[in-house]
């Protein structure tokens, strides 16, 4: 069990029923290693709010909940795309922005894209954001192709070349709304299409390199990477670098590297959003204004590898994260992500039903 994990269920142990009673604590759901646990001790000894803090490990999940009403959670944090189709779906509150002193350290540029998906940024603060690319074992890619295209997507969409790795164990990432825009910007088309014929297209792509992944999951790359028991995964940015360092703090030759391809990949954004029946919406704007102040936005991209929405917390980012373009991409970089927009129902279920046909190989 990690750390997060075990503070988690110290917390829990404490009383979550009793705690939804009371005024002095907040429920947050996030994504699963995904803060600085000592973040959580520093919120409570500063406003003295307690945490009770569960994790989710898929977007669907959390939309599962959020749909069904009742959760009991006053923060969630959503990715992009999900968070546009909740607010449509009025599943959250507005902010009340005059909570929020914070707010004027977030980074305009990066508010500026989350726009998309909530307009006006009337419901959502970003967290965390970055991309979706590859990571791989460099020694055991360069074993079966010492001349890997490691910066390409042809290290997962060309047959001839994944092919080689199978032996060594390939996974993606269940997240079909985000490997079927992978695949339609590999063939040249538009990654954000919600048409039946290019989801198709991405269908039968995925279904050509399908027999060659061992594994669609989307948090257990991170460890089989580190302990080097995969040799490649499409995963995001900030967990295959996480990866990367528990490889090299556990000293047993295993060398991870992320690489974003140069097709281009997906930019995604994860927010910090109230349910609409929160328990505690005091106690929620509390704990969103202390994850912005710089220091504390700074301590969580130093622990977790990711970038972090807060323009004011960079002066306080460890230089290596800050000037490694793997985390921060540079201006041309930036230029090749792209982003997409929600699927509508009826799309959505065309998507569902070929990811399904994905993963079962049919």
């Amino acid at each position: 069990m990690s750390r997060l994990a075990l503070v988690a269920a110290m917390t829990a142990a404490i009383g979550t029923t009793g705690a939804v009673a009371q005024e002095n604590v907040v429920n947050v759901y996030n994504w699963s290693d995904y803060i600085d646990e000592e973040v959580l001790q520093e919120f409570t000894q500063e406003t003295g709010i307690r945490v009770v803090y569960d994790v989710f490990d898929s977007n669907d999940i959390l939309e599962t909940k959020l749909l069904a009403g009742g959760t009991n959670y006053d923060v969630v944090v959503p990715t992009g795309t999900f968070l546009a189709r909740q607010i449509q779906a009025g599943v959250f509150q507005e902010l009340d922005k005059s909570k929020l002193p914070n707010l004027e350290h977030q980074w305009d540029r990066i508010s500026e894209r989350i726009a998309r998906f909530d307009p006006e940024n009337e419901h959502a603060v970003n967290y965390m954001w970055g991309t979706t690319g590859i990571g791989y074992n460099v020694d055991k890619i360069n074993e079966r192709m010492a001349d890997a295209p490691v910066d390409s997507w042809d290290m997962i969409f060309d047959e001839e070349i994944v092919s080689k790795f199978a032996d060594c164990g390939i996974h993606l990432l269940d997240a079909a709304d985000e490997l079927v825009p992978a695949a339609l910007n590999y063939l040249g088309r538009d990654p954000d299409s919600k048409s039946d014929e290019d989801i198709e297209a991405a269908k039968e792509l995925l279904l050509k390199i399908r027999p060659y992944v061992q594994k669609f999951h989307s948090s257990e790359y991170i460890n089989a990477l580190a302990n080097g028991d995969i040799c490649m995964a499409v995963g995001w940015s900030g967990d295959v670098l996480q990866a990367r360092d528990r490889a090299e703090e556990a000293g047993s030759g295993v060398t991870v590297e992320y690489s974003i391809p140069k097709e281009g990949a997906l930019m995604w954004f994860d927010s910090f959003a109230i349910p609409k029946d929160a328990p505690h919406p005091e106690a929620a704007h509390a704990f969103i204004n202390f994850m912005m102040k710089p220091e504390v936005a700074a301590k969580n991209t130093n622990y977790i590898f990711y970038a972090s929405g807060s323009e004011g917390a960079q002066e306080f980012i460890d230089e290596e994260i800050l000037n490694d373009p793997a985390i921060y991409p540079d201006d041309e970089a930036l230029e090749r992500l792209y982003t997409v927009s929600p699927y509508d129902p009826r799309s959505q279920r065309v998507l569902t039903r070929a990811w399904t046909q994905v993963k079962s190989g049919t």
